[in-house]
């Protein structure tokens, strides 16, 4: 009963941050960003083509966004994942560092966690078909949503830590705007604690600072100072990955570090 009642709290936190991220990236289309056009040019669309597309491709956002909170089918789930993939890769191709990808894991990792908990489609059919919340049948399944989680919360903890250590200008703002002068220390301070965070979630991810680490997140991504809102909405895959994983620790299984090597080789190798 454990175990089938920490699969639906991870089951629908994973459904409400993959909409979460959406509805908020959705929002930047709808507002256009000006750095979407960096984006847009990656494929050789112009400002003013850019600048067109961008009201249309948020509204899909924001439609996708809402179909996982109504009726969340698997191909709209597949498509988030790679949606949010390839967004995330614009960024390094268009000239931001790499770390702007990583920083994003949980854009796609969010509705990929979705997938494996859930199961992928059986036929062409299931994969527009509702994901209901999962039946359990054995502790493999979670051991292997687990590893992936830790995986992906490791990246997004070492991607924002790296972008602090890199002085990235909206996160120097940040630190301005809540008083502190010295923001570069600020930065290295910062990034060096998310960095220890990060080593602990891929390590030895104990449960209590799990917790930690989710407020941590929460907070620290209340204070953009432009678009608030949408910015902290859009993270929205970030928290929920973390909240994910801490649920799969109160499932009663255990993963050696040989196991957690293994099923992590498996994922992202096969």
């Amino acid at each position: 009963m454990l175990q089938s009642t920490s699969e639906t709290k991870i089951y629908y936190v994973l459904r409400m941050a993959s909409a979460m991220c959406f509805i908020g990236h959705g929002a930047f289309g709808i507002i256009t960003k000006s750095i979407w056009c960096n984006y847009f040019a990656v494929v050789g669309i112009g400002h003013s083509m850019a600048y067109q597309l961008m009201p249309i491709t948020g509204s899909v956002d924001i439609l996708m966004g809402i179909s996982m909170l109504v009726y969340p089918v698997r191909i709209v789930a597949l498509w988030l994942v790679v949606w949010g993939l390839v967004t995330a890769t614009l960024r390094p191709v268009s000239g931001e560092p790499f770390a702007e990808l990583i920083e994003r894991a949980g854009n796609f990792g969010a509705p990929m966690a979705m997938l494996i908990l859930c199961g992928a489609g059986q036929g062409l059919r299931s994969w527009f078909q509702k994901i209901d919340v999962p039946v359990p049948d054995n502790s493999n399944r979670l051991k292997t949503v687990r590893v992936f989680l830790q995986c992906i919360v490791f990246l997004l903890l070492t991607g924002h830590a790296w972008l602090n250590m890199l002085n990235k200008k909206s996160l120097l703002s940040q630190y301005i705007s809540l008083g502190f002068h010295d923001t570069h220390q600020v930065a290295i301070i910062v990034g060096s604690i998310e960095i220890a965070m990060a080593l602990i979630v891929v390590v030895k991810p104990l449960r209590p600072l799990l917790l930690v680490f989710l407020f941590w997140k929460i907070g620290t991504e209340l204070f953009y100072p432009h678009h608030e809102i949408f910015e902290w909405i859009e993270r929205g895959g970030s928290y929920g990955t973390i909240l994910a994983l801490w649920f799969t620790m109160d499932t009663g299984i255990t993963t050696s570090p040989a196991e957690r090597y293994d099923t992590a080789q498996q994922i992202f190798v096969n």
